[in-house]
């Protein structure tokens, strides 16, 4: 049976040696300050806080389940009779827009900043920033994912395809590759793309460039922005920083005040 680990071993391992033949931005270092932090987030957010979850979860689901077919709600599963393809394309689309809104309310509520500034510390953008988050924004994400889920009924292969897929994208979005992938850029997210959704230029939470694995949003909703150039500085100012202790980091946006 495939497991998802497997495939987040093998993606990573296969963006460490495609930065080292095609960097973007060849002044960055390999060894850069941060990289055993990420080394931890790639594990415990990858696979083992999902984990944590679905076990804490499980009587939750089931009450919400059981509620859910109360009212009529918890047998609509509209992609259940579906091809594997088709519920796979549906799912990249729908599920995506999804993120795309949340990842949009993370920079524009402010107790949701809070959590998603621990993303927006990276200074130096490669493939394994993109696991550097807040294991609170997985249970955001997964709550705003769970009634369409249920409604649709995805299967259980369409799923694991949009989780390596979603991997992949989220990978190649930060990586420090020097790759254009033309007309495709209206589509799918890339490297030139995102890089400008972590610019810290004006000192000031970007509101631009949202899209997870799907650009194509941000271009209908005319949040897109792509310039020719990196931009010269990423992260967030030192004052909104999170801790550099790793765990002070995992718990620093639950005890400050939120506003």
């Amino acid at each position: 049976m495939l497991q998802y680990w497997w495939f987040l071993t093998g993606i990573s391992a296969l963006f460490v040696a495609l930065e080292r033949l095609w960097p973007w931005r060849i002044d960055q270092r390999v060894f850069r300050r941060g990289l055993a932090k990420d080394l931890f987030y790639l594990v415990f957010n990858g696979h083992y806080f999902g984990l944590l979850l679905a076990i804490a979860c499980r009587p939750l689901w089931r009450w919400l389940d059981a509620g859910l077919a109360s009212v009529g709600l918890g047998q609509l599963e509209v992609a259940a009779g579906w091809p594997l393809w088709l519920q796979t394309v549906v799912a990249i689309v729908t599920l995506d827009l999804i993120q795309w809104s949340v990842h949009n309310a993370l920079h524009r509520v402010g107790w949701l900043w809070r959590f998603h500034q621990v993303h927006h510390s990276i200074v130096d953008m490669d493939w394994i920033g993109v696991m550097r988050f807040h294991w609170m924004e997985i249970i955001v994400y997964k709550t705003a994912q769970y009634l369409p889920l249920v409604m649709l009924g995805f299967s259980r292969q369409a799923l694991f395809i949009f989780a390596v897929f979603g991997t992949f994208m989220g990978h190649f979005n930060h990586s420090n590759l020097a790759w254009k992938i033309g007309p495709l850029g209206y589509i799918f997210n890339n490297p030139r793309m995102h890089i400008w959704h972590h610019n810290n230029e004006h000192g000031q939470p970007t509101l631009i460039n949202f899209g997870i694995s799907i650009s194509l949003w941000d271009w209908l909703f005319r949040s897109a922005y792509v310039p020719d150039r990196p931009p010269t500085v990423l992260g967030v100012p030192p004052e909104a920083s999170p801790p550099e202790p790793l765990w002070r980091q995992l718990v620093w946006p639950v005890r400050i005040p939120w506003s």
